[in-house]
């Protein structure tokens, strides 16, 4: 954290990304389609591990807008479960960032468990707590990616 208003952000990718962009995907993530970042060095480094060609972390400034739509999750709750699970059903928000924890692969698990109503909120939550705190914000519209200045990015080796 920078101050009040500004905060760096990391995003991973496969190559630099100084101008950030939204790409529709099949792929339904935690807070639907968007721009993901963590305020986490180390998990964005197991973000990027992953990324072809060149395993990439971009480093922005996130200056904080109060026109901008956010909703933030500090942890796992009942709400942040019923907003996972709806956007990984395909549902969608009008929120410009969205914030709070990742659903990793083990609880990514634990969600279809819970929408099909295998388990219980309340089973869901004992059973998906980490260890350790995670972090994502993700970028949903043009709106939100115009409080980002890009300040350099990183290729891991």
């Amino acid at each position: 954290m920078i101050g009040e208003k500004f905060m760096i952000i990391l995003h991973a990718n496969g190559k630099k990304v100084e101008f950030p962009a939204l790409r529709l995907s099949k792929h339904r993530k935690d807070f639907y389609w968007g721009l993901y970042c963590t305020n986490d060095y180390e998990q964005a480094k197991r973000w990027a591990i992953h990324q072809k060609p060149s395993p990439t972390i971009n480093y922005y400034t996130y200056i904080k807008d109060p026109s901008i739509k956010i909703i933030k999750f500090e942890d796992m709750t009942y709400e942040w479960l019923d907003f996972i699970a709806n956007c990984r059903a395909g549902g969608r928000h009008d929120y410009d960032i969205v914030e709070g924890p990742i659903a990793s692969d083990r609880v990514r698990d634990f969600v279809e468990l819970y929408l099909n109503d295998k388990i219980s909120k309340k089973a869901f939550l004992e059973i998906a707590k980490l260890p350790y705190k995670t972090h994502q914000m993700s970028f949903h519209t043009t709106k939100a990616l115009h409080c980002l200045r890009f300040e350099k990015s990183e290729v891991l080796t």
